[in-house]
Formats: structure tokens, C-alpha cells, sequence
């Protein structure tokens, strides 16, 4: 393992960014990723926009006389009508609308809610540009080993042309790093470098870039990150580590102390079965940029 550390200025301004979008659907992580939203969009001086999205397959099967729903807390099973499920998504609507206000104006930020019907995430990624951030709770995971990832939350990693925030509420640790996760090839991948540096700068946590790298590998990439981390008046530690397993850079970013990821999309390490074995191995937030 090589680790070459550059001090410098960290007082260099961010670049300018796109819009904050924020998938809300009333859920308790939902309104966590809300509060981490309105974070960077303070940060950012950016444009928030809500997105709640009232889901068309779950509306067409209300429409069937043999639809039910089970209650979470009663495990009952009830008629699922079209006018009652209506009526319950109307006023989760003016709930989160009023949630969103409630959050951005002591920051003064401008706010929208969109209301859309349809697939969650092809409404998401109709309405993103690639300068756009869009900010999600990280649905579907249990923090248990072997689970899922809900659908949604894959297609936008996956597709969304702008960077894609999964939040999660961790636990306050006694390292803590924003670490970016690069394959060896991505040495010039400075946008995932440049949303670590922010990160880093915004929650005053120290960074760390992973180059994974197969042995014998030169320094040309890590000259090429040390290099633009110097130019944008970043302190960092760039560390070279073997190409392996997933479990193997879980292992280092646990090493690390990392709190916060940042990886790109076109690591390997999201391919296949690696992404579901590092998610359900960390629990921290993670960012994935295109």
C-alpha cells in the first residue's frame, strides 16, 4: 500500500453546482435525507426541488375489487379502494409540502414541490439535469447482509445523469473520513474527487481517495490526483490499495474510518453482486456520480 498526504489551503471556494433535488415520500429517512438535503443546498446556495411521486401501479391496483393492503402494525388485511387511497395521497402531499417549507425557509433557500404521477424513478430522472443532485433516502436496505436494494434507488445509480446521494443515519464514530473509492483508470475522474472535497469541506471531516491498483502499478495516477488536489487548496491522503474483493475495500474504507463515500459509477466495485455486499456492509452515506 502506497499513501502520499498533501496539505495545502482548504479555503477555496466550491464550484458552482446545480439543483438540490430532494424524493420525499413521507417516510422518517426520507425526512432525514430532507435535512441533509437542505444541508448542501445551504452550502451551495442552490434551487431545492421536492419530488413526490404518486406511484401508478399502486393507483391501478386499487382499481381491482381484490386489491388489499396489510396494516404494518396489525397485519389485517383491508379492501385497498381508489378513493381512499386518493384521498391518503393528497394529504401526504400537503404534509411533505409543508415539511419542505418548514426546512428551507429559516435558510432562505428557494423551494418547489413537484407533484408527479407515474414511476418513481423515470419521473426522478425526467426531471434531472446533469449538473443536478438528487438526494434519496436509502430505501429498501435493512442494514442486514444479503438484502436488496429497492428498485428505485438502483435505477438511479445506474441512469441518473447528475450525482446520486443515498442517506442513511449512522452512527457518530471516532475516525471520520469522507473517502472516494476510484478504480485504477479513473485517476482523472475529478468529479468524484471534487463532491469528496466538498463533502470534506462542508462537514470539516479530512479526506481520503482509495486508488484501487493491481501490484506494480506506477504513481502516475496518484500524481494526477495529488496534483489537482493542490490546485483546488485540498488536504488529503491518497493511498493506493490492491484490486480485490468487495469485501476487501469494505475492509480498507473500515480501515479508514469512513463516514461519508463517494465512488463513481463506473467502478467495478458497483458491478454485480459488489455493490450489494458493500452496502450492506456499511452503513454511511453514500454519493455515486456519473
Amino acid at each position: 500500500m502506497i499513501t502520499t498526504t498533501v496539505t495545502t489551503d482548504q479555503s477555496k471556494t466550491p464550484v458552482a453546482a446545480g439543483r438540490v433535488l430532494i424524493l420525499l415520500d413521507g417516510s422518517r429517512l426520507s425526512l432525514a435525507a430532507l435535512e441533509a438535503a437542505a444541508e448542501i443546498a445551504a452550502a451551495r446556495q442552490a434551487e431545492v426541488v421536492g419530488i413526490f411521486v404518486e406511484e401508478s401501479n399502486l393507483l391501478r391496483a386499487a382499481g381491482f375489487g381484490f386489491a388489499r393492503e396489510v396494516g404494518g402494525s396489525s397485519g389485517l388485511a383491508r379492501p385497498l379502494e381508489a378513493a381512499t387511497l386518493e384521498a391518503r395521497l393528497q394529504a401526504l402531499a400537503n404534509q411533505v409540502r409543508h415539511r419542505l417549507q418548514q426546512t428551507m425557509a429559516p435558510r432562505g433557500l428557494t423551494q418547489t414541490l413537484k407533484l408527479c404521477r407515474g414511476r418513481v424513478a423515470e419521473e426522478v430522472l425526467n426531471l434531472m439535469r446533469p449538473e443536478d443532485l438528487v438526494v434519496l433516502g436509502r430505501v429498501g436496505w435493512s442494514g442486514i447482509p444479503g438484502t436488496r436494494m429497492g428498485s428505485t434507488a438502483r435505477v438511479l445509480l445506474r441512469q441518473a445523469p447528475g450525482d446520486v446521494l443515498l442517506w442513511t443515519e449512522c452512527r457518530p464514530r471516532h475516525q471520520n473520513r469522507v473517502v472516494v473509492l476510484l478504480n485504477h483508470g479513473q485517476g482523472a475522474n475529478h468529479r468524484a474527487v471534487r463532491v469528496g472535497a466538498e463533502l470534506a469541506r462542508r462537514s470539516n471531516q479530512p479526506l481520503s481517495v482509495l486508488i484501487r491498483t493491481p501490484p506494480g502499478d506506477d504513481q502516475a495516477v496518484v500524481a494526477d490526483i495529488l496534483t489537482y488536489l493542490q490546485r483546488e487548496g485540498m488536504v488529503a491522503r491518497v493511498k493506493q490499495i490492491p484490486v480485490a474483493s468487495a469485501g476487501a475495500a469494505v475492509r480498507a474504507l473500515q480501515a479508514e474510518g469512513a463516514t461519508q463515500l463517494v465512488v463513481s459509477r463506473t467502478s467495478n466495485l458497483l458491478a454485480d453482486q459488489g455493490m450489494e455486499t458493500l452496502l450492506s456492509a456499511l452503513n454511511l452515506p453514500m454519493t455515486v456520480t456519473p
